[in-house]
């Protein structure tokens, strides 16, 4: 589609088709800010300057990272009203590294407890005998005891 001043424009079909993503997500993303608001024709359709398609394609791709939504429309915003916010996106970015780092130390915490827990579990069954009763999940609660650990030792520490 052309506009009148020979621009490029999309409507959000087809936009939505382009990015990869449904007309409903880019109805969304104009509604919170994500998108600015589309022009209208006579008959109600919405339609987005061509580069409508780079921003959903960039938004996508932050979103893989970690960014949230109300994050980008705040950036986008700023950046449309004339601002450059990049540095409170690397810092956010940082910030965010720094969520995935504690999240791995925690996985890696996990995995050390649950292979001691399996280790636990698998002399529960071999001295139980056929048909008794092992209480795998029951053992959890007195393996927390022993580890002399915090239920939820697993949890990521919130960063200031």
């Amino acid at each position: 589609m052309v506009q009148n001043n020979g621009s490029k424009t999309l409507r959000s079909g087809p936009l939505a088709k382009s990015a990869g993503v449904s007309p409903d997500t880019i109805r969304h993303y104009e509604r919170i800010g994500v998108l600015p608001r589309a022009f209208r024709t006579d008959s109600g359709y919405r339609v987005y300057p061509a580069s409508a398609l780079e921003r959903v394609v960039v938004v996508q791709r932050a979103l893989r990272i970690g960014f949230t939504l109300a994050e980008l429309a705040e950036f986008l915003k700023a950046r449309d009203a004339g601002s450059a916010p990049c540095h409170r996106v690397y810092q956010l970015a940082q910030d965010k590294l720094k969520g995935i780092e504690a999240d791995i130390e925690a996985l890696k915490r996990t995995r050390r407890y649950m292979k001691k827990v399996l280790c636990d579990w698998e002399q529960r069954i071999e001295s139980a005998g056929s048909g008794e009763k092992s209480h795998l999940l029951y053992s959890l609660t007195d393996a927390v005891r022993r580890a002399d650990t915090p239920p939820n030792q697993f949890r990521r520490k919130k960063l200031r």
